[in-house]
Parts: structure tokens; sequence; C-alpha cells
């Protein structure tokens, strides 16, 4: 048996920056109304825009994001992982050419439908590819990366915009999908998704391919496991509500609804949209609001780098709750701060205070709040269920983006920022809760132990065995190749 020339690290480094690249593309998508319309709004535009013609072309993908999430599983689940990113890649590069094309205000509104459908296609996609083709050494560090590149895509849409037409804009970003798409041209389909379809030797083959020879255990108990289950499939309501009582199935979804809300409340979609508002609210109108959005984009990107090293180390239960309680602690005290400054009980108000909460707040989010709840969906669904699963638990990010991003002027307006704050902190400390009640740990877990965790088996004895005879069948390889 001879060496493999590249590592199976090196492999799964490379599936990871596929799913990257696409995912910078998706951070533009987001990120590019905010040099788009305000070069379409200047005189003597092509397109003029009326201002809520422009809160359109803004706010569309979070309406087309849920349609395209509830596509992703007959496109995942029958055609495959690989083809389902096909897909999504596509997607971006015609919703990027008709905004590219476009004389008109609608022609800009069918290319930001394009792009919502691409971007909810690969919101479940995304964690299930990283969690199916890397090792669970590795698995958080990896599925970390899609926040650092989300980010990354947000903050550089900003940059180059700043400097050139939004038209040379889109034409540089253009580059990262279409380098994720001859990328995806040379990574094999997801073992998982190939013994679900019971072609186990593809299976083998691509499972060592990605993991090297070190992983047999779990490679066998994943084929093992889909040959024991028998998905009946779902013709009725009654198939429905079978299903929503299959703890593997409704746990999960539970866990991520939660956890997405939690994000979604942290403060990422408040800041995302109104960063400029609530920095003049905390700190005042003397100071410059747009340079400390810049520093806090910057501080994020940062923070999403120090995360991909932090949940390779930490417990992912651990790293939630604590950033979860430091973010709701912080949300408390800027409540405090604003409404003892309202009531004149500061005597001290210097501007450090203020951006010192804030920029606690902002860490919490990029550290763990953003990107661990994408990890934790890697991980914890069922192979069978994956798709379905993902796609229903998303419904919880759109829903939280629009409501915090519609209610929030009005809260502030009838409650203040305090008031505002104060509910987030609340509905941050539920969904805490609920998170603390039923996560179990998954670093360090095989795909298929967290699937028998939810469904409650318990290793037996027989199990046991089973698995040290094939721990050793794989010390008799590993003694083979050294030899």
């Amino acid at each position: 048996m001879s060496k493999q020339r590249i590592s199976p690290f090196l492999k799964q480094c490379f599936v990871s920056a596929t799913v990257s690249f696409t995912t910078i593309g998706h951070g533009s998508i987001v990120g590019v109304p905010a040099i788009l319309l305000p070069q379409l709004k200047q005189p003597g535009s092509h397109i003029p825009l009326s201002d809520d013609e422009g809160s359109w072309i803004a706010s569309v993908t979070a309406v087309t994001l849920l349609l395209g999430s509830f596509m992703a599983p007959p496109i995942m689940g029958k055609l495959g992982r690989k083809i389902a990113h096909f897909v999504v890649i596509a997607n971006i590069l015609v919703g990027w050419a008709v905004i590219l094309l476009a004389k008109s205000f609608e022609a800009i509104i069918i290319g930001r439908v394009i792009h919502g459908m691409s971007f909810g296609l690969m919101l479940p996609l995304r964690s299930v590819l990283l969690g199916e083709y890397t090792s669970p050494k590795n698995r958080g560090a990896f599925l970390t990366m899609v926040s650092v590149a989300q980010a990354f895509g947000i903050l550089l849409v900003h940059l180059i915009g700043s400097l050139l037409t939004w038209q040379k804009t889109i034409l540089i970003l253009i580059a990262f999908p279409l380098a994720s798409l001859l990328m995806t041209f040379f990574i094999p389909e997801s073992p998982s998704w190939l013994a679900a379809r019971g072609r186990y030797d593809d299976c083998r083959k691509t499972f060592r391919w990605l993991r090297g020879d070190g992983e047999e255990e779990e490679l066998e108990e994943m084929i093992r496991a889909r040959c024991e289950t028998i998905r009946a499939p779902i013709n009725n309501c009654k198939d429905l509500v079978v299903l929503f009582k299959k703890k593997e199935f409704y746990k999960p979804i539970i866990i991520m609804i939660h956890s997405y809300l939690m994000g979604e409340f942290s403060g990422g979609a408040l800041m995302s949209c109104y960063s400029t508002t609530v920095i003049t609210h905390l700190a005042g109108p003397e100071v410059d609001a747009r340079v400390w959005m810049i520093a806090l984009d910057v501080q994020r990107n940062i923070s999403n780098i120090m995360a991909v090293y932090v949940v390779n180390k930490v417990k992912r239960r651990t790293m939630f709750m604590a950033t979860g309680g430091l973010c709701i602690l912080s949300n408390i005290a800027i409540a405090v701060y604003v409404y003892a400054k309202i009531q004149g009980w500061m005597t001290y108000t210097a501007v450090w205070l203020p951006i010192l909460l804030i920029n606690i707040q902002f860490f919490t989010v990029a550290v763990g709040m953003v990107c661990l709840p994408y990890v934790i969906a890697g991980e914890i669904f069922p192979l069978e269920y994956r798709s379905v699963g993902g796609s229903i638990s998303i419904i919880s990010i759109a829903s939280g983006y629009f409501l915090v991003t519609k209610t929030f002027p009005a809260m502030v307006d009838s409650i203040g920022l305090h008031g505002s704050y104060a509910v987030y902190a609340a509905a941050m400390s539920y969904n805490l809760f609920v998170v603390w009640w039923l996560l179990p740990e998954t670093k360090g877990r095989t795909l298929q132990q967290i699937e028998d965790h939810f469904r409650g088996k318990v290793l037996t004895p027989e199990d046991a065995e089973v698995r040290q005879s094939l721990k050793e069948k794989v010390d008799v390889e590993k003694s083979k190749v050294d030899s």
C-alpha cells in the first residue's frame, strides 16, 4: 500500500477553500447594497432609485433566501452535494450578470432574487459539506472558516466599492465564485451521500481519499448504520407527524432554531444595518460613527480568525455558553449605561466606555454567536434528515434577521435604545437556556456517534467488540504500511 502524495488534511483544506470561496461570494452579496445604492442615487445615474426601491434591493434577498433553503433538500438528496454546490455557484454568477447588464430597477431586483435563492441553497449545504468531508478533530476549525469567509466578503466589497464603481467592484468579486466553480470539479461526492444511496464501494474509496486509512472505524460505523436504517418515504401528513416524533429529528431542529435566533439577537444582524445609529446613540453625535463602523468590521474579521483556532481547542458547549453569557452581559451593560445616561445618573461620560461595551458585544458575536451555530449545524443532524432538518431550522435565520432589522427603529422610538437591548438580552437568555438544556458535546465525536446520542442508543458490549475488531484491523493495516 503506497503512501498518498497529498495528505488527507490538505485535501480537506482544499474542500474547505472551495466552500469558503463560494461563501466570500455570498458575503459580497450581503454587503453590496452599501456601495450599490449610494452610487445609483447619485445625479445622472442610469437607474434612478427612490428610497423605497432602494430598500427593496437591500431586503429582497431575505425573502427569497427561504425559498432557496427549501429547494436545497431535494437537490442535495437526489443529485448529491457536489451538484448542489454547482447550482449555488451558477446562481451567484447569473445573478451578478443580470445586475451588471441591468437597465432598470426591476432587472436589479431579478438579480437580487437569484442571489437570495443562491444564499438560501448554500446555508444548509455549506454545513453539510464541511461536516461530511472533514475529520472530527479538525471539523470545528473548517466549519468556523465559513464565518471568516462571509465576514471577509462583506469587508472586501465595502473596501473595493469605496474606491471603484459598483460595476468594476462586481467584476472583481466574480473571481471568487469562478474559482470555486473550477475547484468543485476536483472534489469528490460526499461519502455520506454515497453510503445513503447504497454505493458502499464508492463511499469507501472517497472516504479514504479524504481521510486516509486512519479513520476506518467511523467509515464502517457509517456504512453499517445506513444498512440498518430503512427510511420510509413521507407521503402524507401522518408520515410527517411520525417523523417529528423522532428524537433524532426534532431535537437537532430545536437546538438549531434557538442557536440561530441567539445569533440574530446577539447584534450581528443589528450592527450590519444600523451600526452608525447604535454608535451615535451610545457615544454621542461628536463621534465619527463611520470610522468606528469600519473598525468594528476589521475587529470582526480578526475575531473570526481567532475563532478558527479557539473552536478547535475548546468544547462546543463551553464555548457557546461562555460567549453567549458574555454577550447577554454586554447587552445588559449597554442597556444600563444608556438608561443611566438618560436619567443623568452618570457624571463620567468618557467616550471609551460605550465603545468598549460595543466592542465586547461585537467580539462575542464574531467569536461565538455567529460562527458556532454553523459549526453545530454541520455536526448534529442525522444523515437521512440532514438536508430537511437544516432547511427547516434556517427559517429562524430569515425570521430573526427580518424581525430585528424591521423592528429596531420602531423599538428605539418607543422604548429607547436601552429598552431594545434589554429585550434582546431577555430573548438571548431564553435561547441560551434551551441550547444548554438540549445540546450535547460534539467536539471530537464522529457524526455517527452524535446521531446515536440523539437516538438514545447506548453502546452495547457487541458494539464495543465490533469497534475493537475494527481498531485491531486498522492497526494491522498501519503496521503493513510502516513496514
